[in-house]
């Protein structure tokens, strides 16, 4: 029998509760080789005290485990182009801690929401954001900060590729700026990845550049396309469906991508929906994964 090469490299958002090493055992036992976490509480919050040893060990964990990339999650409440200066520091403040860090754990991602305009106008937002961005980054940082891609919901900016490509003609630093594509976000935005998947990701390349996207929320969605509402549904059970999100983790441009489930779930469900897709995923020889 030929054997196999599992190419899918799926994991979900873990509780940074316990450490890093912790995060890395439950992403083993959940047979995720990615994994996301909030850097603080996601509502927002001082981040608690580094623990050096436990990075150290959780780094040798990684190595002799084959885990791959960390996309570390900002916390919701940080809004970079908020009307208010103070909820602006907040974010820059935010950002500035939490690259310094992911340092100790270089070359990862750090994913963020651009944030709301609250009424500002989205060409405001838009240069707020770079603004900010052109504050926290550095030359010599070895994590890429990632742009998500959003639905579109009240004032939110990102929710079309276009804003996203404005942000980062602004920013000086631009080669340190990714994207993360939410997929229940860009459907809930409009892109609809159910039908016209190719057109999407086509339109993407033209407007920001496959070189910049990094990684992928894999998330089924609620709503309709073009809703701008957000609610995302586990993997086969909302409207973008089973068969699309197959079609995405195996799509040549996005197979190697690192894929995070935020679907509505427990451990448990997490587990279940990882092996679901390990057994839909084509290896490199063409044959499933599974």
């Amino acid at each position: 029998m030929e054997k196999t090469t599992r190419t899918l490299h799926i994991g979900c958002h873990l509780s940074s509760a316990g450490g890093f090493l912790a995060m890395g055992k439950e992403a083993t036992r959940l047979n995720a080789d990615v994994f996301a976490f909030f850097t603080r509480n996601p509502r927002g919050g001082r981040a608690k005290p580094l623990d050096l040893e436990d990075i150290r060990s959780f780094v040798s964990y990684k190595e002799t485990h084959g885990i791959g990339l960390l996309v570390a999650h900002a916390p919701y409440t940080m809004n970079a182009c908020a009307a208010k200066e103070n909820l602006r520091t907040f974010a820059r403040d935010a950002m500035i801690d939490d690259l310094a860090r992911l340092e100790h754990i270089p070359g990862n991602f750090y994913n963020f929401h651009p944030g709301s305009h609250v009424q500002q106008g989205s060409e405001t937002g838009i240069a707020l954001i770079a603004e900010l961005l052109n504050d926290v980054l550095r030359p010599e940082q070895k994590t890429t900060v990632l742009l998500e891609t959003m639905a579109g919901k009240g004032t939110e900016v990102g929710r079309s590729f276009q804003e996203l490509r404005s942000i980062i003609d602004k920013v000086k630093l631009n080669e340190h700026i990714g994207i993360c594509l939410d997929t229940c976000h860009i459907w809930d935005a409009g892109y609809d990845i159910r039908n016209h998947l190719d057109d999407v990701l086509a339109e993407f390349d033209n407007i920001i550049g496959f070189d910049r996207l990094r990684a992928v929320h894999l998330n089924d969605s609620q709503n309709t396309c073009a809703s701008h509402k957000d609610r995302h549904a586990r993997i086969g059970e909302g409207e973008i469906g089973l068969e699309a999100l197959v079609r995405i983790i195996n799509h040549p441009r996005l197979c190697h991508l690192p894929f995070i489930l935020e679907t509505p779930n427990d451990a448990a469900g997490y587990a279940e929906e990882i092996a679901l897709l390990r057994q839909k995923a084509v290896s490199r020889s063409g044959k499933s994964s599974a």
